[in-house]
């Protein structure tokens, strides 16, 4: 079994200080194949050290510069994908079918040259210049359920501000950061620019949080984990954004094409086995069409092959670990208690599967409000159908929730998806299925989460806002 026991601090890959293993498991089979060094503040303060005295040089340099990395980056990235996805499969147990797990982050990396081409620091707002310049070095803290696409949304964007960072990805999923470091070394990014420390939360997560020369701290992650680093991050007063957790619920109106919404809303819900925040995990359907969208989500439940992530045939795999297995089952096991109607599913693993983290498909109807498969993030393959009387009614019970984070809303018309979509309380609303756009502003309203990533918006989180008053000359572009 590989110990993988080094760090990648300015520029090289060194031995960590901190002597604590973890090991890695294949949550398709629960057996270790790997180990990790984890971190200690030591080791943090050595790659803040780096990125803090990287940060001057790489703040000044050019647009065309910039552009070039990420383009260098992108071209070996895309030398390596396969072997990402491999990584990332094992770590996490995506299937490699499920390209979106590399798609989305080539994509991520794609849309920060866009966004930095067509961007201007430099503006002019009456008699005044306004300067947006990179804020300095950047904590960039990372889930396990999309491991590389969130990474590189952030230092996409990080890069494109002239940032320096240290990263830390989930302790679960390690191995593919590892990788992608590898990646940007190989592109040429300069000394002390991109960090990595392994680590935990409690640990390595709060020394960067608290570390005061790291200016801004960029957090994916549940709710519980992002209130304590933005407690962990108000000694030093740096700025935290944050995309947190979320209980998402698709709208389908009377008119909407019902099967259409049920099979889409199934495979979106069972994708990644269930582990994303904007997954639509509450379904709300017209009480007088329940029976043709519990008819269609069965159908296409059906069609979900959980399996081997290495089998071509599989859609959907484990997922990542006991902890995560045991929690979706406490919820099933909720529903169940609560008087939810079990429609497909339940608490069994999928037939023929004895080994490995694997959760069946599982739709709960007759779910009110109240109960905790409705209220509550369970982050695995479990969505819960209920009814409601009228449009209002059906606004008032997706808008009842603690999170914010994504909404979905499926109509017979674009305006009257549009009238719904306006009174939903969530960062982002999409009609009919739309696919998503890495140009759009991603981010939550409410416990959901603060600031916004991708596109222009997500640049600029990365950027502190300068007035020059009484300069006459021409701001620069």
């Amino acid at each position: 079994m590989k110990h993988y026991g080094k760090f990648y601090i300015d520029g090289e890959w060194v031995d960590a200080i901190g002597k604590q293993r973890f090991e890695l498991i294949d949550p398709s089979t629960e057996t270790p194949f790997a180990s990790i060094s984890l971190g200690s503040a030591e080791d943090v303060d050595r790659a803040v050290a780096a990125a803090a005295a990287a940060f001057p040089a790489f703040s000044e340099t050019g647009k065309a510069e910039r552009v070039a990395l990420l383009k260098r980056i992108i071209a070996a990235f895309t030398e390596r994908e396969n072997e990402v996805l491999a990584t990332i499969s094992q770590e996490m147990g995506a299937p490699l079918t499920l390209r979106g797990q590399t798609g989305a982050a080539l994509e991520a990396l794609q849309q920060a040259v866009v966004t930095l081409e067509d961007y201007a620091f430099e503006t002019r707002q009456g008699r005044n210049i306004i300067c947006r310049e990179a804020i300095g070095v950047c904590g960039l803290i990372t889930p396990w359920n999309w491991p590389l696409q969130l990474l590189c949304i952030k230092l996409g964007s990080a890069l494109a501000a002239g940032c320096t960072m240290v990263i830390k990805p989930s302790e679960f999923t390690p191995l593919s950061t590892m990788l992608m470091v590898e990646i940007m070394h190989a592109a040429g990014v300069p000394k002390g620019v991109v960090n990595l420390v392994q680590g935990d939360g409690p640990t390595v997560g709060n020394a960067i949080t608290r570390h005061r020369e790291v200016a801004m701290v960029s957090f994916t992650g549940s709710t519980r984990a992002g209130i304590l680093v933005a407690e962990a991050a108000a000694g030093t007063v740096k700025r935290v954004a944050q995309e947190l957790g979320g209980k998402s619920a698709n709208i389908v109106l009377p008119d909407a094409d019902q099967d259409a919404a049920a099979r889409w809303n199934v495979a979106r819900a069972m994708s990644n086995s269930g582990q994303s925040c904007h997954s639509p995990s509450r379904v709300l359907v017209h009480e007088s069409r329940l029976a043709q969208v519990l008819d269609a989500m069965r159908d296409a439940a059906a069609q979900v092959r959980v399996g081997a992530p290495s089998d071509p045939a599989t859609t959907m795999g484990p997922v990542v670990n006991r902890a995560q297995f045991e929690k979706i089952r406490g919820y099933i096991q909720s529903g169940l208690d609560q008087g939810a109607q079990l429609v497909r599913g339940g608490l069994d693993r999928p037939e023929g599967l004895e080994a490995g983290y694997y959760i069946s498909p599982t739709i709960f109807a007759g779910v009110t409000p109240a109960m905790n498969i409705a209220s509550e993030e369970i982050f695995g393959p479990v969505i819960s159908v209920i009814t409601y009387r009228d449009v209002a009614e059906a606004i008032a019970i997706a808008n009842d929730t603690d999170y914010g984070l994504g909404g979905y809303v499926f109509a017979g018309s674009i305006d009257a998806g549009m009238a719904v979509g306006r009174k939903l309380r969530a960062g982002r609303i999409f009609y009919n299925g739309a696919p998503a756009d890495p140009s759009a502003p991603m981010g939550g309203y409410k416990m959901s989460g603060n600031g916004r990533e991708m596109g222009t918006y997500g640049l600029e989180e990365y950027l502190e806002v300068k007035a020059m008053l009484g300069f006459t000359s021409p701001a620069a572009a």
